[in-house]
């Protein structure tokens, strides 16, 4: 069995599958002559290789989203997609929750003080008693308000499917109960994956239903709103501020109006760049690879409709 991983080699996949043939690659085009008969890759697979690799039966993102890898070959495939997702869980919630106590703090106001010595004490607001409106309740999402919960926020959410059991949620509300939580929230925190149902979700009506005291943050995927949108609002003092780890285009262009905005704070899709994050993946890949050579189900399968 041959199964091409572009990445840096490991002895981590011998030890797991002793008796696989692997291929470490930097891009498959490293590994044209087994192309026709790899079984498995552990990465991107491009349109163009997909239809070469008659063999192909399994492909593993390393990423948790999916969005790049849904080509319309890939979804015209019997080839079993698996993703990631889950390994960034932590962190993302831990960046949400500190993008929402810099906002609900106004810290960037104490860090232009500091800069410039000057001693400014202000009343800030707290976290306590307010609402968080969680926009897809996955590994993420839990998470967050699993965290909420300890800072003695009031958790609201909105998902695919409401019927599913949410711990550390107050309130599961489907699509039809989207703007209701837009209306309630003093936070809204956006962990929902990049599909065709959630793209472009947060437009102007949707922004328009927020508290204007409220605050919008993004940590999964950026296009689910509106950049134009998301703009006026900020402007036009719609809502209060954003933080934003996930953007429309990335990297941010240095003439975005975003890094401007004094009710904005801008971090560079970093939020899961931790140790952490890295060896959960390896984690599930691993797994997966012995389920797989074991012939068991694997984990994280991408409903290749929904998107994730």
């Amino acid at each position: 069995m041959i199964i091409v991983v572009v990445g840096k080699e490991s002895p981590a996949y011998a030890e797991t599958a002793p008796e696989v043939d692997f291929r470490f690659v930097a891009d498959l085009s490293e590994a044209d002559d087994v192309i026709e008969t790899m079984e498995a890759v552990i990465g991107r697979v491009p349109p163009e290789v997909l239809a070469r690799a008659k063999q192909l039966r399994w492909v593993h993102s390393p990423a948790a989203g999916v969005d790049a890898d849904l080509s319309p070959e890939m979804l015209g495939s019997d080839v079993v997609l698996t993703s990631s997702v889950g390994n960034g869980a932590i962190p993302l919630a831990e960046h949400a929750m500190l993008l929402m106590l810099m906002l609900n703090r106004d810290v960037p106001r104490w860090l232009r003080a500091q800069q410039e010595r000057r001693w400014d004490r202000f009343r800030h607001g707290e976290l306590a008693g307010r609402t968080l409106g969680i926009y897809g309740l996955g590994n993420s999402g839990i998470d967050l308000a699993q965290k909420a919960k300890a800072f003695h926020l009031h958790v609201i959410g909105v998902r695919r499917r409401p019927g599913q059991p949410s711990p550390y949620v107050d309130e599961v509300y489907g699509e039809d109960g989207f703007d209701r939580m837009l209306e309630r929230s003093d936070f809204v925190v956006v962990t929902a994956p990049s599909t065709p149902a959630t793209t472009g979700r947060f437009d102007a009506a949707a922004f328009a239903r927020m508290k204007q005291s409220a605050y919008f943050v993004c940590i999964s995927r950026g296009g689910i709103a509106e950049d134009e949108a998301l703009l006026e609002a900020l402007r036009s003092g719609q809502i209060a501020g954003a933080g934003l780890d996930a953007h429309g285009v990335e990297p941010l262009p240095p003439e975005s109006a975003f890094w401007s905005l004094p009710n904005v704070i801008v971090t560079p899709h970093n939020g899961a760049t931790s140790d952490g994050t890295a060896r959960r993946g390896e984690q599930i890949v691993l797994d997966n690879l012995r389920r797989f050579t074991a012939g068991e189900e694997l984990r994280n399968v991408v409903d290749k409709v929904a998107g994730y």
